[in-house]
């Protein structure tokens, strides 16, 4: 999708931004755990032990993943920091894919990645809340530690709304600009929100809502949840308009997504 300009620009956790950097060097040493739901308190400490990190059914190793990660990132941190420069989170990343540091650690095909899809095309990314991630728990420490001298050689959050701001202005001043959502939490709150902030913080009344809306969702329908909200919602907080297209696809997206993206690549 990405690489046939499918796709104009990402919102993504940290999590989500990091991840596929650390699948793309350290593959073969993940593990899966299929019977994750039968883990004792005690199997998971083992897993702890041998430094196996579990995210549901998948434990990503952390000196094969993380640590190697850490290792190049830190270099392009602290020579932005020696610099006096600053930029957002997903541009490290992409020096370190563009600038070939991390291909001889390569352990997938990397048309396989997203990340480096992304990089090729020096694709818009916003990743709100960067600081909840496991890279950014190692700038942390470099900051404290006073390996990195300014904080905000990382560029923050409220930085990334400026810039998501800017490139939605831009984006929607010839063509209506849709929103494509999968799954729940900041990365879908986020971005959605700048339509608001620019009408009503702002004032700014030119500002067109989102051409479409669709969320790939199976979060419960509940009080209080952003996941949950039924698209009409958002109405009321002038994310969305009366005839917007809405559309809620309550599924299992690891499922449904590929099923979307074959359909719009004609496959």
């Amino acid at each position: 999708m990405i690489r046939r300009d499918k796709v104009h620009a990402i919102c993504c956790t940290g999590a989500n931004l990091e991840e596929d950097l650390f699948n793309l060097v350290a593959h073969k040493h993940y593990e899966r755990i299929p019977d994750y739901r039968e883990l004792t308190s005690g199997d998971e400490q083992e897993l702890l032990d041998r430094h196996l990190n579990r995210v549901t059914d998948t434990c990503i190793p952390e000196e094969q993943a993380m640590r190697h990660i850490e290792r190049h990132i830190l270099a392009v941190w602290k020579k932005a920091d020696m610099a006096g420069e600053r930029y957002f989170p997903h541009e490290y990343m992409y020096d370190l894919i563009c600038n070939g540091k991390l291909e001889d650690s390569y352990q997938i095909d990397s048309r396989d990645s997203w990340l480096v899809a992304a990089a090729d095309k020096n694709l818009p990314l916003f990743v709100p809340g960067w600081e909840d991630s496991t890279l950014g728990n190692v700038y942390t420490a470099r900051c404290i530690e006073k390996e990195i001298r300014n904080v905000h050689t990382v560029r923050n959050g409220i930085e990334v709304m400026m810039a998501l701001s800017d490139w939605y202005m831009a984006s929607s001043k010839n063509h209506s600009t849709g929103f494509f959502q999968i799954g729940g939490g900041i990365a879908g709150d986020f971005p959605i929100c700048v339509v608001p902030m620019l009408t009503q913080d702002l004032r700014r009344a030119d500002t067109p809502v989102w051409g479409y809306f669709c969320q790939i969702s199976d979060s419960t329908t509940s009080y209080g949840s952003y996941s949950g909200a039924v698209p009409n919602e958002k109405i009321t907080w002038g994310k969305l308009g009366v005839d917007t297209p809405k559309f809620v696809i309550e599924s299992d997206a690891t499922i449904v997504a590929p099923l979307i993206f074959a359909y719009v690549l004609g496959w």
